[in-house]
């Protein structure tokens, strides 16, 4: 099973291969550059390294959001584009989710935090449950956009020691150390940001379990509405209240 894994969610464009369990290559950057200008390329040249033939792929893995507005669409553009030319399969995977694999087989609660501006992350709280000689991601709070302070409380009351990770870390990472009550650490460069790696592994989970979409259903999973379509719903409520 070849996957390839796309993650432009956030601050980090991401790009992996990876064929049944081994990793063929993976391009990550984070660095000042918006995705439109580094997705393409860093996938053309893992395809040009690998002498990937795109058509051997089995299907393509994508981030599917929570996060950054303008990076998810880019990063669903490029998807959809390469599953409609090549007629393969798209594997959504949660961008939180995805984050979480990074920590497989972790004994803590793992809770990715992305910066969703306005004192709010993109979160949610994961676990790794031993099944025979692997684990199964489970859920344990679904991803939601909420106030660093209330996740802080829904991990307090599960009473359970916390991995955090994610670029909503260095954000709050005061709160973080103040409101958590539990024993919590914070994972290391290397594993604390989107990888394109662990949408492609998760992927091909998910893939093995028939969870596909075609590349014409494939839509991003904003779990908000952006600015914009904020500022037009409280003009269109002005309105009718001057009415």
């Amino acid at each position: 099973m070849k996957i390839l894994g796309l993650d432009s969610s956030g601050l980090v464009a991401s790009v992996a291969v990876i064929e049944d369990d081994v990793l063929l290559a993976e391009s990550t950057l984070d660095y000042k550059k918006t995705h439109s200008q580094t997705l393409l390329p860093m996938m053309d040249e893992l395809r040009q390294r690998l002498d990937l033939d795109l058509n051997s792929l089995d299907a393509i893995a994508i981030a599917s959001g929570p996060g950054s507005f303008t990076g998810l669409r880019i990063g669903a553009a490029t998807a959809k584009g390469l599953g409609l030319a090549l007629g393969k399969p798209l594997v959504e995977v949660p961008t939180l989710e995805g984050l979480a694999w990074n920590l497989w087989g972790s004994d803590r609660v793992v809770c990715p935090l992305m910066d969703a501006r306005r004192n709010q992350v993109y979160t949610a709280a994961y676990e790794f449950v031993p099944v025979e000689e692997s684990f199964r991601l489970c859920t344990i709070l679904s991803q939601m956009p909420i106030d660093i302070g209330e996740m802080l409380e829904k991990l307090n009351e599960l009473g359970r020691k916390v991995l955090f990770l994610g670029d909503g870390v260095p954000v709050y990472h005061s709160v973080i150390k103040e409101r958590c009550k539990v024993p919590c650490a914070f994972a290391p460069a290397g594993s604390n940001r989107q990888r394109a790696a662990s949408i492609a592994a998760l992927g091909a989970v998910y893939f093995s379990l028939g969870r596909t979409v075609t590349a014409a259903e494939h839509k991003p999973e904003y779990l908000r509405k952006s600015q914009a379509e904020r500022e037009a719903q409280l003009s269109e409520t002005d309105k009718k209240n001057e009415n």
